[in-house]
């Protein structure tokens, strides 16, 4: 039964319903029409020119006239040591569209087989075909060419089950190595298109590179003389001297394997067999010795890290790719060191006072002992002519022996001045080297750092004792030595010799004088009369008739003056 309301007629179609179905059936044919294109460009026969828009951190987007947009791996130009930027045109070929509606791009012409006659179009011909493998299976990997065939797994490019499972699903690059159509058998190679790709890339970026170029690259293994960098396909010894103007001993200690990098090509090997590449980093910065001669003057004092030791030295790095040498004369004021490493070590942080600068040369002296300040500053008020001191022997020569007063600070004690006993031949007859002697200083010159010393002058001698003895005004006896005018030097006992003045005492007959001066001997008849005149008392005649002054003459002195520092006794005829 039909509602009354509702008239009982057909429907026409309002003016706006027809517009929208028209507008609707055109889009939907426009859209058959451009995917039927699109899937036609998908088998990868056909290339197109794309336009890049964006880069991803990952992507290259590009527009290829079609709704949605092409992409492409970033992976593929940064392999490739390839730069893209926005604008740029590119040619491709269209794989397929991914989860996200894009198109996925290859650069490559690459056909996907659609029957047996391209196959065997492909396998006749050698061409690289799309395939998409869909298993892992006994002895290799299961791969769909448009029909089923096998990849055997040591022609897969992979080293490993694990990287094996990697490739499921995922479309490959592959040729065709065995093809029977009876048997519907089919066997392709991956590794080989690898290994072309690879040969192909290396020889792109030979071809690219010149000496001199700024590169960019990934640390791919470490050994201890350096680094090999993957440059986008080939590789490049960046060598451990080469990584920074400071010393590295090892590139393990300032690079990691994946480490991304910038470096200078330092040389590129002509042989073609061996396609050689150097890099360096370090050239990429300013020498360091560019500023040395502003930054380092002579007299400074500097600290530094000891880089290395050697026999007659040390080797100090005052800053990254700067080092100066210490020489082993200039490490110690006092010892005499044979080799450098007996003071210092690899790694010890030293201070030094600078002593030279040659940039030309690329040499900083350095000083080690400056730095510690001259022990013969205050040497005069330490070590002042008179005063004693005691101190080791650090060497003997046959004319001396040396004496350590402080670091830095020798005297020497000449043999003539060890002993006023006995005559000495060597010195080792008194001293040994180690033995600790006490000495008076005799002299010091700062300036030519020397510094006289003297051991019998601290030993007691007769002389000294006889002086002790004896005061002003005593009377002695004694025998004259030697007769010269108004002097004569007497012996008042062994080794003890004194000094006469005789203004008042009468001349020596010439011929007495010339008689005396053979004899050796005494006079005892002088010395006779002389006793007996004490024995019976001043008599008229002795006092009228003096005895006359000679040489080997026993007489009475006294004594005028004595003087203990000087060691030296003044007599008068009594």
């Amino acid at each position: 039964m039909s509602n009354p309301t509702v008239p009982n007629q057909s429907i026409s179609e309002s003016p706006a319903t027809t517009e929208t179905s028209e507008s609707f059936s055109e889009l939907f044919s426009q859209y058959e029409k451009s995917h039927a294109r699109k899937r036609g460009d998908e088998d990868g026969s056909k290339q197109l020119e794309g336009t890049v828009i964006t880069i991803s951190a990952d992507s290259v987007i590009l527009d290829i006239g079609y709704k949605s947009e092409g992409i492409l791996p970033l992976a593929a130009f940064e392999s490739a040591g390839e730069s893209v930027k926005a604008g740029d045109k590119l040619i491709v070929s269209v794989k397929g569209r991914n989860p996200e509606g894009y198109y996925e791009l290859t650069r490559a012409k690459v056909e996907r087989p659609k029957d047996w006659s391209a196959l065997e179009k492909a396998f006749s011909e050698k061409a690289t075909i799309v395939g998409t493998v869909t298993g892992v299976i006994k002895g290799g990997l299961s791969v769909d060419v448009g029909v089923r065939a096998f990849m055997p797994a040591s022609r897969s490019g992979v080293r490993d089950a694990v990287e094996m499972e990697k490739l499921v699903e995922q479309e490959i690059f592959c040729r065709i190595i065995k093809l029977d159509v009876a048997d519907e058998d089919i066997v392709v190679d991956r590794r080989a298109v690898l290994e072309e790709e690879e040969r192909s890339t290396k020889e792109r970026r030979y071809a690219e590179m010149k000496e001199g170029d700024t590169v960019s690259g990934t640390v791919r293994s470490l050994t201890d003389y350096g680094a090999f960098v993957d440059l986008g396909g080939v590789d490049a010894l960046l060598h451990v001297s080469d990584i920074s103007w400071s010393r590295v001993n090892k590139a393990a200690d300032v690079l990691s394997v994946g480490q991304q990098i910038e470096a200078r090509v330092l040389k590129i090997s002509s042989e073609a067999d061996k396609r050689r590449i150097s890099v360096g980093m370090k050239q990429l910065l300013s020498h360091p010795w560019d500023a040395v001669r502003e930054k380092y003057k002579v007299g400074e004092r500097v600290r530094g890290t000891v880089t290395r030791v050697a026999e007659f030295g040390a080797f100090v790095e005052l800053e990254p790719g700067i080092e100066g040498l210490i020489h082993v004369s200039e490490m110690s004021w006092g010892k005499k060191l044979r080799s450098a490493s007996t003071l210092v070590k690899p790694g010890e942080i030293v201070d030094a006072v600078i002593l030279g600068v040659n940039p030309g040369e690329r040499r900083i002296s350095l000083g080690l002992k400056q730095a510690l300040g001259d022990p013969w500053a205050d040497a005069g008020q330490k070590f002042a002519a008179g005063s004693v001191i005691e101190g080791p022997v650090v060497s003997i020569t046959k004319f001396g022996a040396f004496v350590q007063l402080s670091e830095g600070v020798e005297g020497m004690i000449h043999i003539s001045e060890m002993s006023a006993e006995k005559r000495i031949n060597h010195p080792q007859e008194l001293v040994k080297v180690g033995q600790i002697v006490k000495a008076q200083v005799l002299a010091i010159d700062t300036e030519k750092r020397q510094l006289r010393l003297g051991m019998k002058q601290l030993v007691p001698s007769g002389l000294d004792e006889y002086i002790a003895e004896h005061k002003e005004g005593d009377v002695v006896t004694g025998r004259m030595m030697e007769v010269s005018g108004g002097h004569a030097s007497v012996e008042l006992g062994e080794g003890i010799q004194a000094s006469c003045l005789l203004d008042s005492a009468p001349p020596v007959p010439e011929k007495e004088t010339t008689s005396a001066s053979h004899s050796s001997k005494p006079d005892l008849s002088s010395l006779g009369s002389m006793l007996q005149a004490r024995w019976k008392g001043n008599s008229p005649e002795t006092k009228a008739k003096p005895e006359a002054v000679r040489s080997g003459q026993i007489r009475n002195f006294r004594i005028a003056k004595l003087d203990l520092a000087a060691k030296k006794i003044t007599l008068k005829l009594a």
